[in-house]
């Protein structure tokens, strides 16, 4: 090998949530660790107006961050805890006085289950946090690992496995090898593509709308959420008061709402929310991004791991997606950390690709089933999953392991 390679132990491709943490993770066990990314956030404006994007970030994920030292960082950004959560079938059409804005409740409501931290003995549910804060923590503690270089802008071009090494060329030139190559690239990952790696995809036919609004009532520090035929819409409290929106749309509408004025856009939000918290307006900037189900036929390769979006997408019905890509960092460092042997060991990457693959499976397949059940429109269907959630609501066992499990700390 050229001695004008620099070499590590790991090379990560991607510095978002899950590419980070995992480098975090390993550079506290002493490894030495390069970390590409093309972009990198701007810093975070205390004022500024909460970002698009954002993830509920669940126990487990935090506990992370609190190991790695991440969460004080984010904690002196912003973020958002949720007490509660309420989640209801409202497919029937939505009822409301508009004369009496004390009547904010939703007369075709059937079904529904409440979940409140209290019960458990918690001081909260989760928290909602932008993606950008939690980026922006990560980072910080990249910058001050003496053992991570931290290489920005650049790209990776392409790579070669030689002599139980993996040999990576950038777009500025520069070579670098490891023993280990992890993609956490994102959905469209290169290194997936490179690798030759293929993916199972299923396009939803949905997007994802995203704003941010101000409600007329307040949001209880609660997560609200109403399952509707073409889509479930979340309500996600924001410490300022305002909620996310995540507003799941047939793709053929969700360019129809985004070019809506804001006066049509908040009555048709308002309608598709049941009123629960009274009339919503829009503030700053809509987007919206299209749901599709990927999961990686294979997880390695020899010298080479993927994590997070490069190896699983998921409907963000539950929110689980960045929970599940930092569930694949843990896992892999923790694997890497324990074992003497070499981090591109191929034993050591077929125990992660054991560890994850199923937990993955089984999560997006749940999120699909949900997404099909509620989508359902024959009265004995709706007749059924209404009995559901009503009986599960009386089941506090039941109803207290499945929040638990939501929260990664049950199994």
């Amino acid at each position: 090998m050229d001695a004008k390679i620099k070499h590590y132990d790991l090379i990560v491709i991607g510095a978002g949530m899950v590419g980070a943490t995992l480098a975090c993770l390993l550079a506290q066990k002493g490894k030495k660790v390069a970390i590409v990314e093309n972009y990198l956030p701007d810093n975070f404006v205390a004022d500024s107006p909460p970002e698009l994007r954002v993830s509920a970030i669940s126990r487990a994920s935090q506990n992370t961050f609190i190991k790695i030292g991440a969460w004080s960082k984010m904690q002196a950004m912003r973020i958002s805890p949720y007490e509660a959560m309420h989640v209801w079938d409202g497919s029937a059409e939505a009822q409301r006085d508009d004369d009496i804005h004390e009547n904010m409740a939703e007369a075709g409501v059937q079904g529904q289950i409440h979940f409140n931290a209290a019960d458990l003995g918690e001081p909260d549910l989760g928290h909602i946090i932008e993606n950008k804060v939690i980026q922006l923590a990560l980072l910080d503690i990249l910058q001050h690992e003496p053992t991570v270089d931290l290489l920005c802008p650049a790209s990776l071009v392409d790579f070669q496995v030689i002599d139980e090494l993996v040999l990576v060329t950038l777009d500025n030139g520069h070579q670098l090898s490891a023993s280990l190559l992890a993609g956490a690239d994102g959905a469209h990952s290169k290194v997936r593509t490179l690798a030759g790696i293929q993916i199972n995809q299923n396009d939803y036919g949905q997007q994802g709308l995203v704003a941010t609004v101000q409600p007329e009532l307040p949001h209880q520090s609660t997560a609200w959420q109403r399952f509707m035929p073409s889509g479930p819409l979340a309500l996600l409290p924001l410490s300022d008061g305002s909620c996310s929106i995540v507003w799941t749309l047939p793709a053929d509408k969700a360019d129809y709402y985004l070019a809506m004025d804001d006066e049509t856009f908040n009555k048709e939000l308002g309608k598709a929310s049941g009123y629960r918290l009274g009339e919503l307006k829009v503030f700053g900037k809509r987007a919206a991004f299209p749901l599709v189900g990927r999961h990686a036929k294979h997880y390695i390769k020899p010298h080479i791991a993927l994590i997070g979006d490069a190896v699983h997408t998921i409907h963000p019905l539950a929110g689980q997606g960045v929970n599940l890509g930092i569930k694949d960092a843990v896992a892999l460092a923790s694997i890497i950390a324990e074992s003497s042997r070499s981090p591109g060991s191929h034993l050591l990457l077929r125990r992660y690709e054991r560890a994850r693959k199923a937990d993955n499976l089984l999560t997006q397949k749940a999120m699909e089933a949900f997404k099909i059940l509620f989508g359902h429109q024959l009265s004995v269907v709706k007749a059924a999953r209404n009995i559901g959630l009503n009986l599960v609501d009386k089941m506090d066992p039941v109803k207290h392991q499945i929040i638990r499990s939501a929260m990664g700390i049950s199994g």
